[in-house]
């Protein structure tokens, strides 16, 4: 994942969407069925997100996204839906840590001057965001090695099977 650029389309989302919006209450039984939950992903704050979503699309939010309660099939159906990261000024605590124990990648940035609909392209290696038309477009951001080390593997517990020895 280090040296990967990730292309895809900006849905422009607000501030404190909850994890309730992410994953819908009323179809919280689907959680035992992550992929077929990843056809409703924020159909309460927009329904045709989940319909048109592509692969490598980004959620591109203002603060506080994933607020509210510990909904952890939130960030999973998110990445079932095929986004490619999630871009926010700011996240939920418990929904952040549960993406990156679950694979998904977060970008905490400021995300004023992404409007909907801009092809974006994710530069991991160089911690930039560009915008595909305009050369002048950059955002720069933070993520440690070890967060993208644990987000290439799928998550926390594919990180620690693969970089942890257990001796008992």
């Amino acid at each position: 994942m280090n040296n990967e650029k990730i292309r895809g389309k900006a849905w422009k989302f607000g501030d404190n969407i909850s994890t309730d919006s992410i994953a819908p209450g009323s179809l919280i039984g689907l959680r035992s069925n992550p992929p077929e939950f990843a056809k409703h992903v924020l159909e309460t704050a927009r329904p045709e997100f989940c319909k048109n979503v592509k692969k490598d699309d980004f959620i591109v939010a203002g603060t506080n996204f994933g607020c509210g309660s510990s909904r952890e099939i939130a960030p999973i159906i998110i990445k079932i839906a095929g986004v490619s990261a999630v871009l926010a000024k700011s996240f939920g605590r418990i929904f952040y840590r549960n993406a990156v124990n679950n694979g998904m990648l977060l970008i905490e940035c400021d995300t004023d001057l992404i409007d909907e609909a801009d092809e974006l392209i994710l530069d991991i290696e160089n911690r930039k965001i560009h915008k595909a038309n305009d050369e002048n477009f950059e955002i720069n951001f933070v993520l440690s090695e070890q967060e993208i080390k644990i987000i290439s593997e799928g998550g926390l517990l594919d990180y620690i099977d693969k970089y942890q020895s257990l001796d008992f």
